[in-house]
């Protein structure tokens, strides 16, 4: 199976948008739960977004609408649309997918395969 391979990172101010993307050749969505984490500098790992295999998605409280997760599942790619970012939002971001039979119970806590992540700077 092909790394999980994120791209999409940058620098911008807040109340900017990024568009992150994963590539996920050989992740079904029939089988994993494809995620989204970050991790800042001095920070635990933390969930922000989570899509299952019928498109159902959760969101850490934090990025609750202002986050969007969604895939494409023809060239199996997967997305985060982050808007209104704000400072906080700085981290380096990571795809991982879980393999939960496409079902997203439990993901945060679940074994996964991770990408090396992509950075996120957000600047006042």
């Amino acid at each position: 199976r092909e790394p999980l391979v994120e791209s999409g990172g940058g620098s911008v101010q807040t109340g900017g948008s990024l568009r992150l993307s994963c590539a996920a050749s050989g992740y079904t969505y029939a089988s994993y739960c494809m995620t989204w984490f970050r991790q800042a500098p001095g920070k635990e790992r933390e969930g922000v977004a989570a899509i299952d295999r019928d498109g159902l998605t959760k969101y850490a409280d934090s990025v609750q609408g202002r986050f969007t997760i969604s895939e494409d599942r023809t060239n199996n790619v997967l997305y985060l649309q982050m808007n209104s970012l704000k400072v906080e939002d700085s981290a380096v971001y990571y795809c991982a997918a879980a393999l939960l039979g496409g079902s997203c119970y439990g993901w945060e806590g679940a074994a996964k395969d991770w990408g090396k992540g992509t950075l996120v700077t957000v600047s006042s």
